[in-house]
């Protein structure tokens, strides 16, 4: 395990372009238009899906998640992700679970403290990272999906299990469940900044407005996708103190993707710093890390 490992790509800082990175540059076909942006309610639970509820346990630490059929909420075979259609969040990542460990072990050390926090999970799927904020104290936790199938069949029941098995004594925290794309959601999530970098992190009210924790894990797969969601980070991460844990694979084989690719990205937009959390080798060709970034 490796611990607040500091990350440079670069040997020079005098270098930073924008955002115009040859390796995000795509030369696939273009992705039908994704849906419109939505906020699913939380008593928008599909009825007609049967999710079959079974323990996780994390290292002696446990949450309940569901299980339910690609194919009968979409009509596909058991596929991990069709792009533009479904990406894949009624799959349980690994990465889900390592966001949630290093979280806990950052609780567990008081470098964390979640009580308060207004918490945004990006690409939720079973949004169990965003129900550890919850069973936290986090004053706000809102999740995103690509899906709002995925939020309905999965990650509002999931989010209805754990808080009524862990008896929540304070369920007046606002939980809220947002699908769309990542270029286009930023319109409806409650705290985030019509463009990047709000400096000023305040309302015409005074008000401190973006959210102090950004959670996601296995969102970086995707190389075409890496620059809207960088994008909306920075319309959502509230400034100068607001962070993000990410969990990802270093490299996503067949894919193009990873930890790496992404890191990068910020390096060369030199706004955010990044430091390694934890690593995961599992015994595969492949390791698994959690990388915390924040403001510069």
């Amino acid at each position: 395990m490796a611990t607040n490992s500091s990350f440079q790509l670069f040997s020079s800082s005098s270098d930073k372009p924008n955002l115009g990175l040859g390796f995000l540059d795509s030369s696939e076909p273009p992705l039908p238009p994704p849906p419109p942006s939505i906020e699913v309610l939380s008593s928008e639970v599909s009825s007609s899906v049967r999710c079959t509820v079974e323990p996780v346990n994390l290292d002696g630490f446990t949450l309940l998640k569901g299980r339910v059929s690609t194919k009968e909420v979409f009509g596909l075979p058991n596929s991990d992700l069709v792009p533009g259609k479904y990406e894949g969040g009624l799959k349980l990542w690994e990465g889900s679970l390592d966001l949630v460990k290093a979280l806990r072990s950052e609780v567990q050390n008081g470098h964390l403290s979640l009580e308060g926090k207004r918490v945004l999970e990006l690409g939720c799927g079973h949004g169990l990272p965003g129900i550890f904020a919850c069973l936290e104290g986090a004053a706000v936790v809102h999740f995103q999906d690509f899906n709002a199938e995925v939020l309905r069949c999965l990650t509002i029941p999931n989010v209805n299990a754990n808080l009524s098995e862990k008896s929540q004594p304070d369920p007046s925290g606002e939980v809220r469940f947002f699908a769309g794309d990542w270029g286009e959601i930023h319109q409806l999530l409650p705290h985030a900044h019509e463009s990047e970098m709000n400096l000023n992190s305040s309302s015409e009210h005074g008000q401190a407005t973006g959210y102090d924790v950004i959670l996601m894990a296995e969102t970086i797969y995707s190389i075409p996708a890496q620059r809207n969601l960088y994008r909306l980070i920075k319309k959502c991460m509230s400034h100068p103190h607001g962070v993000v844990f990410m969990a990802g694979k270093k490299h996503y084989f067949g894919v193009g993707g990873g930890t790496r690719q992404f890191l990068s990205m910020l390096e060369k937009d030199g706004v955010m710093a990044a430091s390694l959390i934890t690593e995961v080798a599992d015994g595969s060709s492949n390791v698994r890390e959690v990388w915390k970034l924040s403001y510069k």
